[in-house]
C-alpha cells in the first residue's frame, strides 16, 4: 500500500481584493464602487466615505493601468536617465510634479553599467508609454531616430542637429560666458577651461568660454580633458595641471561633478581654494551646494527643465506633429565662495 505524505502544502498567496469584494463588504452594486473610484457624481457623502474606508480595509487599489487601456490612452510617459550624474537626478523630481499636475504617470528607468539605453528604451515600448523622456542621452542619433519611429520622444541636455524630436537644453553657452566675464571681473587673467570632450553639450559650453575670452581680450586656455560628467574628468584635469609649472589663478569646469574632482585632487596636493586657485562648475547640482565646495557655478533650473520636458512630451502625444522643436531654458550665475580675487 503506498505511502501517503502527511507534509502540509504550501500556502497560497493571498487573493488580492476586487471591487466586488469591496461593493460586498459594504452592501452595495459593484457598479456604486466603480463610480467612486472613478470619482464621478451620483454618490452621496456617506456612501462614498462607506466605499473608501472598505477598499481601504481589503486593500484594494483601482488597476489604473487596465482602465488606461481601455480608454484607449495609458497617461504614462517613460523617463530613461543616468543616475551616477547628480544634475539629472533633481530633473527627475520636477518631471514627476508637472506629470502628475497634468493627469500623467512616470514609467522611470535608470541605465547602469550592464543595462544600455537601447534595453530601456525597448521597455520603456513594452510598458505602453505614450512618449518617452530621454535625460541627457549618449545613444547615437541613429537609435535614437529608430526610436522616435515607434514612440515620442523628448531630449533633456543634448543638441541633436536635424533631429525630428523635441530638445530641452539650457544655455550653457551664455552660462559659461557669464563665469569668464565674473572672473576677469575679480582680476583673473589666467583662466583654464576644462574641456570633457565626451561630455553632452560640451562644443554649447566651449562656445561661451570662447566667447568670453575674446570679449575681454583674454588667451585662450582650453584644456582637453577625455571624460564624461563625472568627477575622474575633473581630477584628470588636475593632475595634469599640476604637473606644470605654474598653476592659472581660476579654472572654469563644465559641470559641478568635474568641479568636484578637480577641487579635491588640488586640496589634496596643498592648493587652496579660492585662495590660490578659483574655481567654478556648471549646473548648481546638490553638488556644488555642500558646504565643503559651496561651488560659483550656473544654475540650470531643473524646475523649468522639467516643465518644457512634461509640456513638449504631452504635445507630442495630443498633436500629430512631427517637427522637432528646440527650447532653451535659462542659465544664471549663481556667486558662493569658491572664487576670490586672484593671489
Amino acid at each position: 500500500m503506498p505511502e501517503t505524505s502527511s507534509a502540509t502544502p504550501p500556502p497560497t498567496a493571498p487573493r488580492p481584493a476586487t471591487m466586488a469584494d469591496v461593493a460586498v463588504r459594504v452592501g452595495v452594486s459593484r457598479q456604486l464602487v466603480g463610480l467612486v473610484f472613478r470619482n464621478a457624481a451620483g454618490v452621496g457623502a456617506e456612501t462614498r466615505e462607506k466605499i473608501l474606508e472598505a477598499a481601504h480595509v481589503l486593500g484594494y487599489s483601482p488597476n489604473t493601468a487596465a482602465r488606461a487601456l481601455r480608454a484607449g490612452s495609458t497617461k504614462y510617459i517613460g523617463v530613461i536617465f543616468d543616475p551616477a550624474h547628480s544634475a539629472p537626478v533633481e530633473i527627475i523630481e520636477w518631471l514627476y510634479a508637472f506629470a502628475h499636475e497634468s493627469g500623467y504617470r512616470l514609467v522611470v528607468s535608470a541605465l547602469t553599467p550592464i543595462r544600455d539605453e537601447g534595453e530601456a528604451i525597448t521597455e520603456i515600448v513594452g510598458h505602453r508609454c505614450e512618449a518617452l523622456i530621454l535625460v541627457a542621452p549618449r545613444s547615437s542619433p541613429e537609435l535614437l531616430r529608430r526610436a522616435a519611429g515607434q514612440i515620442p520622444i523628448v531630449v533633456i541636455g543634448r543638441g541633436i542637429p536635424d533631429s525630428e524630436f523635441d530638445l530641452v537644453r539650457s544655455q550653457g553657452d551664455s552660462g559659461i560666458e557669464s563665469v569668464v566675464v565674473h572672473l576677469a571681473g575679480l582680476g583673473h587673467t589666467s583662466i583654464v577651461y576644462v574641456h570633457g570632450v565626451d561630455m553632452l553639450d560640451a562644443e554649447l559650453r566651449l562656445s561661451g568660454y570662447r566667447a568670453g575670452a575674446q570679449r575681454l581680450a583674454l588667451t585662450e586656455q582650453i584644456l582637453e580633458v577625455r571624460g564624461d560628467y563625472t568627477e575622474e574628468c575633473g581630477a584628470s584635469a588636475a593632475r595634469i595641471l599640476l604637473a606644470r609649472e605654474a598653476l592659472p589663478t581660476a579654472i572654469v569646469c563644465s559641470n559641478d561633478q568635474a568641479a568636484l574632482g578637480l577641487s579635491h585632487t588640488l586640496a589634496a596636493a596643498g592648493v587652496r581654494i579660492p585662495a590660490d586657485v578659483s574655481i567654478t562648475g556648471f549646473d548648481d547640482s546638490r553638488v556644488a551646494r555642500l558646504s565643503f565646495m559651496n561651488l560659483t557655478t550656473v544654475r540650470q533650473d531643473p524646475k523649468e527643465v522639467g516643465k518644457a520636458a512634461i509640456a513638449a512630451a504631452i504635445s507630442r502625444i495630443t498633436t500629430t506633429s512631427t517637427t522637432g522643436t528646440e527650447v532653451f531654458t535659462s542659465a544664471r550665475l549663481v556667486v558662493r565662495g569658491s572664487t576670490a580675487v586672484p593671489r
